[in-house]
Order: C-alpha cells, then structure tokens, then sequence
C-alpha cells in the first residue's frame, strides 16, 4: 500500500491517494470522467437513501426526464444558454447521419422539464407541482478533480412550480434548509448557509442560496444550492395556469440540488493522515471484524464471530476474513476506509465471550463482553456521530476569522485560509478585484448575519453586512 501524503503538507495529493487507495473511486480512459468504485458507490447509495426520504417527506416526487436536450430549448433562454455555453457538449449526429438539430447531453434540467411543465399544467389545481430526478449530467470542464469536478456527475435535481412568488420562496428555504440538517445529521458537517451574490447566481435565476462546507485544507466546497427562478422560464416556455378566477397566469419556480460533490467534501472536511474518517449514517461499513488467529481453532473463532455478526443485526458489518494478510496490515487498510468501529476478535476473546472495539475517531479500545455487544455498538456509533459533528464544529469555529481591513483581509488569505467574515458593500466590480487579488471569492451572505454597518475591506465604501469569503475548489 502506498504511503498516503500528510494531509498538512500536501493536501492535493493527500486527497487523491485516499480516493483511489480507499477504492471510492478511479480516473476513467474518457478525459475528465471518473468510474465511481463499488466502496464509493455505496456511500453515495446512503446519501441517496437518506436525502430521498427528506424530499419525499415534502410532497416532491421522483420522476426522470431524458439525457438529451434539443439545443433550441435552451436559446428560448439567454441567460441560462449564456451561463452554461462553455460547457456544453452537443451531439450532431446520430445514426450516421447529422442531426437537423444538435442535442444537448444535459448540464441541468430546467429546459427539458419545463417544456413538460407547459404540457401539463393547466389549472391552478395542478400546482404546486414538485418533482425531482435523481440523474447524471454532463458539463464540459478543462480541470477535473475527482467527485469534486468532473465533465459526468450524479445529482438530484428538484424542480417545483407555484402559484404565487411567496409559496415559490418558501420552497427555495424549504430546500436550503433540508440541505443544511442533511449535512448536519447525515455527514456531521455544519454549512454556512445563505444568500450567493449577484455574480455567482444560478443562470436565469432571481436568487441563488447554497449550503458552502469549510474543508482541512481552508478552502469551501460549495456543497448544494437552491434557486428562485421567478418567472424567467416559466414565461419562456409559455408556463401557464388558470387561476380560481379564471384568469391566465404564469408559475413562479424554483430548482435545488445536491451532487456527488458531498463524497468530495465529507472526505475533505473529515479525514486524517490515516484516510477517511465516516460518519456511521453513511458509511458502507459501520462495524468491521478483524479475526485474529493465534492458538484457537479456526472452527471455534469462525463459530464465535458468527455469534457475533448475529447479535449485530441491523448494522452494517463486514468480516475480514482475507488470506496472507497480517492483522495490522488490515486495520491500516479498514482505517483508511473510515469505518467507524473495528472488533478485534483473538484467543482471549472467544476464550472469554467477548471483542475488543476500537473506534475510529480516536482509536480508544475497550472490551466489551458479546452478550451486551449490540446495546454498546448501538451507543458507540451514535457517539460517533455526535463526536465526529462536535470536532467539525470546532474546526470552523477555530478557522472562522473576523477581519475589518484590505491588510486583515489580505494576510488572512495567504496565511491563515479559512472563513473570512468582512464587510463588503455589493459591487461586482469590488467582487472581482477581490478575487482577482486574493483569489477569494464571495461564498455567502448568512441567513444569521444582522445588520452591521462598515466599511467595504476593498473600496472602503459603506457596507451594511459581513459577508463570508473563502476560496473555493
């Protein structure tokens, strides 16, 4: 196995040697794709399972929409064409032949869903109508990093049609706020949550909201968004309903997802120098049994651990029973899998009816006899959880800054990284200059923060709010 990188001194190659040596995922003979390995799979099949429950827990139902978007759909729409022109991949030609009109391999939904919309709604009887698809998408990237940006990811992309703008807006928070107790309850992270500036709005959108994941290395990973879309695309393609007084008028919409991105930022955000660190509610494995051979028969240790995986029912275990490999060689390959509890099973014991449990987190070991095993794993893997959200809360609090100058500011980008909360008084261009100098960007504006007035750390002019800036991958 090769030596994963310290995760303080070289956090890149950190990052992608625990993704291929942990076997989430591999890069792919197609540039900028990546095969997402069955270990990967399987955390993404937990994020999928917990979030559909919350989505259809609000009355949105899943459907599916095709691949291919005819290229006339979205020119109907400026905005949105313009946003996403860069990254479009297009076919033209099909069967031998070349296509009348090119295809889109869909970057986002909105075009293809909303020409259905208009189909079916009809009558305000119809709305709201709130569906979602779990779907891939494709956008033509130059740089790649593995979950984080590829030119193919997975999403769920919830798209919802309204009477009015109110019942539209309560939708968009509706969804921002599942995305942030999804972070918090699932994957123990605690987002920034708020409002994204004017130049980093959704295309074609009225409001752009995002949940943003501080990361070890300083850094955001803009981890799900949610968007009010208003009536640009229900006017575009002729969204309209029949109000009780029989009067025509377009839907207000909105749109919010969350990708495959969360693999990215749970490994950032969590792991060590040992690999990945997994929050029990969506690791593939929560409780791994290494046997350790030595004096008692392997019949016995066999018919012990079988004892054991029984009375573990409901948790997701896995035995290791790998030949030709030593018992340390193995919990060095599990650690870097992040699976939270290790059970080491030896002569004592079986000898005496019991494993001995090591957790992940910080690989405290004690003895607990068979008999109340699943009671204690129970404990211990929501232990976990809370520990493993109480360490990430502290790591953000600790890496949060307040800064009040263009110096602060500055210096606290090259040197500490982290969330920076500054004054910042609106301006596109003043945004750019920041970016431009310092590379950080505008992650939110907190739905928490009050009114402060100040002065904008770049042009010095009047500010009402602090802001949270960071870089970003």
């Amino acid at each position: 196995m090769k030596k994963i990188a310290s995760l303080g001194k070289d956090f890149s190659q950190w990052y992608n040697r625990v993704v291929l040596q942990a076997q989430l995922a591999d890069y792919s003979p197609v540039r900028g794709c990546m095969v997402i390995r069955p270990y990967g799979w399987a955390i993404w099949e937990q994020i999928q399972a917990g979030l559909d429950q919350m989505i259809k827990a609000a009355g949105v139902k899943n459907a599916y929409f095709p691949l291919f978007i005819p290229y006339s759909f979205l020119e109907k729409e400026k905005a949105h064409v313009k946003g996403f022109s860069p990254e479009l991949a297009l076919v033209t030609h099909g069967g031998g032949k070349e296509l009348k009109e090119p295809l889109v391999v869909r970057p986002t939904s909105e075009t293809i869903m909303y020409r259905m919309y208009a189909k079916w709604i009809q009558s305000y009887r119809d709305l709201p109508l709130k569906l979602n698809q779990w779907a891939n998408v494709v956008r033509w990237e130059l740089r790649t990093y593995l979950f984080l940006r590829t030119m193919e990811f997975l999403w769920q992309e919830g798209h919802t049609a309204h009477a009015n703008h109110q019942e539209a807006q309560e939708e968009v928070q509706r969804a921002l706020l599942m995305y942030r107790d999804f972070y918090r309850d699932y994957l123990a992270l605690e987002p920034f949550v708020g409002e994204k500036s004017e130049r980093e709005r959704f295309a074609g959108a009225l409001q752009t909201f995002s949940t943003e994941i501080l990361v070890r290395d300083g850094k955001f990973v803009q981890a799900a968004t949610s968007h009010d879309l208003g009536q640009n695309f229900s006017k575009t393609f002729e969204i309209q309903f029949q109000d009780q007084d029989g009067q025509l008028k377009y839907v207000w919409q909105t749109s919010w997802g969350l990708s495959t991105r969360a693999i990215g930022a749970l490994i950032m955000a969590h792991g060590d120098d040992r690999g990945l660190i997994l929050p029990p509610k969506v690791a593939p494995v929560q409780v791994v049994i290494v046997p350790i051979p030595g004096k008692t028969k392997e019949e016995k240790l066999r018919e012990f651990i079988a004892s054991v995986v029984r009375s573990l029912r409901g948790i997701r275990v896995e035995v290791d029973w790998r030949e030709g490999l030593r018992p340390g060689y193995k919990f060095n390959d599990w650690e870097l899998r992040g699976v939270p509890l290790r059970l080491e099973v030896g002569d004592r014991e079986t000898r005496e009816g019991a494993v001995t449990i090591v957790s992940r987190i910080d690989s405290e070991k004690l003895i607990v006899n068979s008999e109340k095993l699943k009671l204690k794993v129970d404990s211990l893997l929501a232990e976990f959880q809370n520990k493993l959200l109480g360490r990430y809360r502290q790591f953000v609090r600790k890496n949060t800054h307040l800064v009040n100058s263009w110096q602060e500011f500055r210096e606290t980008v090259e040197e500490r990284r982290g969330a920076i909360l500054a004054h910042w008084c609106g301006s596109s261009d003043c945004e750019a200059a920041i970016k431009t100098e310092t590379k950080a960007t505008t992650r939110v504006l907190p739905l928490t923060a009050k009114k402060e007035p100040g002065k904008c750390v770049w042009c010095n002019q009047a500010a009402q709010y602090r802001w949270v800036f960071g870089r970003g991958y």
